[in-house]
């Protein structure tokens, strides 16, 4: 997942979030049939698409967060410098084109002239230089500044033309100018963690930040000045509903248009005539998997045996099928099968409980009389922490809680609130395992999640991995634009990782998102349904709010 600062551009869909109750449609019965059906055709300015998240947003300043959700809110108020298409393939987004010298060390971006910061003030290269600068300033707490430290110098030949100089290949540097551009004229020369943007973002994109009511909403309203047309949508809202079984109620009640559906709500409860009236729901692959990640700090998964044997007693396609219901496939490593840097030869740890009781007796630890593991007089014994709302991930805790006591480990399972979540337990690295999930950008570069340079407080290596081989491996594949010498060193990663089973990668699951059928112009492609986000409409006749 190297790249969370990124994620958000590529599939809306990914994030489920925010807000609103409001009235039913106040659509007329009076007007004629051929006047409502040509009507429903014809794209009109107003309405809310009210979309329910699980988790809220820690902060709306995007480099300083790590959490889908504050990124999920803040990709709809800033821009980057370029961006991934429908199809994934990067085009230009503040910047109106740029151009990569023949050896890869210069880009050079020229800047749209037409953009203004939501406060009313043009957008020009200082707020790219800024940007540049604050993310490698020691003193900014981001866990993105490794690409931008790659980075020999930038500098602006004028208001609109920025030039990026790299001493050595980059492979992912053109892809890293994706992280939100902040506004110089409000953050230069202040502290950015004490900024009253993180609670009141000043952006450039397609919707302006309006209110953030703690503990239930987030509300943003159309641009109308932006650079690619202002939205159909006069607002969009995202409203907090930690629990997936409430929001789906609330989705039915008509209290949020979008949400993303579980498993069993997609296979079960969304195939009457009545729901697929009201909503569509879609389904296509996802750019993340799901892993239970072991504290290598905790003396318990020091030995690499532990983990294997974890991973050994784990069956992974009971859990695509009891928890995803078919939609999904198993991960065998960080990059998910069907790229291109994925590795199909992975020698994978089968689901064999007899190999998990034999690595744990090499490991030293026998059965007591009560049938458990135990050593030295203390039992095998720990928790799996993971996030509150997430059905899907409660009962694939749930699954692994059964299959690890038939080999004799005691496991149990902690649920706790997002912000609490990252904050007191990751951040802070005071868990054992937990049960999270990684979205996945296209290029394979992993460094920010396995170097054993990012390891600390609020970095993504947060279980503390460290080897030598995979941190040279990581800085060989992102310092070559040769695609060979890249699969090769992924490759040899992946390897790695399936033998050391830091974590125990577990499922790819299908996204599901459903949206509320008055939304119209959602075209699905490989980037999820959220790249057109601007052209949603919805008619004037079945307009809500």
């Amino acid at each position: 997942m190297s790249k969370c600062y990124f994620l958000y551009r590529l599939s809306a869909y990914l994030f489920a979030f925010l807000l609103g109750l409001f009235s039913v449609s106040c659509t007329s019965n009076q007007h004629p049939q051929n006047f409502a059906s040509e009507s429903a055709s014809v794209p009109a300015y107003g309405d809310t698409l009210v979309e329910g998240t699980i988790g809220e947003a820690s902060t709306l300043i995007p480099i300083l967060a790590s959490d889908s959700a504050s990124h999920s809110v803040a990709g709809l108020i800033y821009n980057g410098l370029i961006k991934y298409d429908k199809d994934l393939k990067i085009v230009g987004d503040l910047a109106e084109s740029y151009d990569i010298s023949p050896d890869g060390l210069i880009i050079k971006f020229k800047l749209r002239r037409n953009v203004t910061w939501h406060d009313g003030k043009p957008f020009t290269s200082k707020d790219v230089l800024y940007t540049y600068h604050v993310i490698i300033d020691p003193k900014t707490p981001t866990a993105y500044s490794e690409d931008f430290r790659q980075v020999a110098s930038v500098t602006a030949t004028d208001s609109h033309t920025v030039i990026v100089r790299y001493a050595r290949p980059f492979a992912p540097a053109l892809a890293s100018w994706g992280v939100s551009i902040l506004p110089s004229h409000l953050l230069d020369g202040y502290d950015i963690t004490k900024s009253p943007l993180a609670r009141k973002p000043v952006g450039t994109g397609p919707f302006r930040f309006k209110e953030w009511i703690s503990g239930q909403k987030i509300e943003l309203v159309a641009n109308q000045q932006y650079f690619e047309g202002r939205p159909f949508l006069d607002r969009y809202m995202f409203r907090l509903i930690p629990d997936t079984s409430t929001m789906y109620m609330e989705l039915k009640a008509g209290g949020i248009d979008e949400m993303a559906l579980t498993p069993v709500q997609y296979a079960r409860q969304t195939n009457t005539n009545r729901f697929k009236a009201a909503f569509n729901k879609y389904r296509y692959p996802s750019n993340g998997y799901l892993y239970l990640g072991y504290n290598l700090r905790h003396p318990t998964f020091k030995d690499k045996r532990v983990r294997q044997a974890i991973t050994a007693a784990i069956n992974k396609d009971e859990l695509i099928q009891g928890v995803l219901f078919g939609m999904g496939l198993k991960a065998d490593g960080p990059i998910i099968p069907g790229r291109w840097a994925h590795n199909p030869d992975i020698r994978e740890i089968p689901f064999d409980p007899a190999l998990a009781r034999r690595l744990l007796a090499e490991a030293g630890w026998q059965y007591g009389p009560d049938g458990m593991l135990q050593k030295d007089g203390n039992p095998l014994r720990f928790t799996i922490l993971t996030n509150q709302g997430n059905q899907q991930r409660l009962m694939t805790a749930q699954i692994i809680q059964q299959r690890l006591k038939q080999v004799g480990i005691d496991v149990k399972i902690r649920i706790v609130e997002w912000a609490a979540f990252l904050k007191e337990f990751i951040d802070k690295g005071n868990f054992e395992t937990v049960l999270l999930a990684w979205l996945t950008s296209q290029d394979p570069d992993m460094y920010d999640i396995w170097h054993s340079s990012k390891t600390k407080p609020g970095e993504l290596n947060f279980i503390g991995y460290n080897n030598p081989e995979v941190d040279r491996l990581l800085e060989e594949g992102r310092s070559t634009f040769d695609l060979e010498r890249r699969k090769k060193a992924y490759f040899r990663i992946q390897d790695i990782l399936a033998d050391e089973q830091p974590y125990t990668f577990l499922y790819v699951p299908d996204a599901l998102p459903v949206v509320s059928s008055r939304i119209k112009a959602i075209e699905p492609a490989p980037a999820g349904i959220g790249h057109n986000l601007i052209k949603w409409y919805v008619p004037k006749l079945e307009q809500r709010y």
